[in-house]
């Protein structure tokens, strides 16, 4: 299968129509135990990520025969801001591939495509966070050269927190 990935452009109808798509499927995943997204996130999502600077999508393509292709895979992330290193960084909040193509390469190639995105961005670094059980994901991403933070092994595990507001 021909898979290629490209920055979504957030004009192109066809692009939201695969970001919204893409993103309900995940949004429901039970490997992230989602909710799904709620008809009212529906409608606003893909306005609210393309009214942000800062924002990227990044779509991985699988090709037909038939010289079409469908979009199996997305990547939403947020470029930061590393003080410590005083550049930016590429926050790779949404990673996901279909069910249906899941185990083929598309997740490595979507990571591969944001590392890059983040080199031309001049990042100094790629972050993500990951269920502790999702451990699929979790191979993937560490396959893919993310690693615990060196420099906090000492302080303990790296966790994450939300406040909801």
């Amino acid at each position: 299968m021909n898979i290629h990935t490209l920055v979504a452009d957030y004009r192109r109808r066809d692009h939201r129509g695969a970001i919204l798509r893409l993103l309900c499927e995940y949004a429901a995943d039970p490997a992230i135990n989602g909710p799904g997204l709620s008809f009212d996130v529906r409608k606003r999502v893909v306005d609210e990520l393309a009214a942000r600077d800062h924002a990227v999508s990044i779509l991985a393509f699988a090709e037909h025969v038939d010289g079409g292709s469908t979009a199996v895979g997305l990547i939403n992330g947020f470029e930061t801001f590393s003080t410590f290193s005083a550049m930016p960084v590429l926050n790779l909040h949404d990673v996901m591939v279909m069910r249906g193509y899941r185990g083929q390469g598309i997740g490595k190639r979507l990571l591969d495509a944001a590392t890059d995105l983040a080199r031309q961005r001049g990042c100094c670094k790629v972050t993500l966070e990951v269920y502790r059980g999702n451990q699929t994901a979790a191979g993937l991403y560490r396959n893919s050269g993310f690693n615990d933070p060196a420099g906090s092994r000492d302080l303990g595990e790296t966790i994450f927190l939300n406040k909801i507001l």
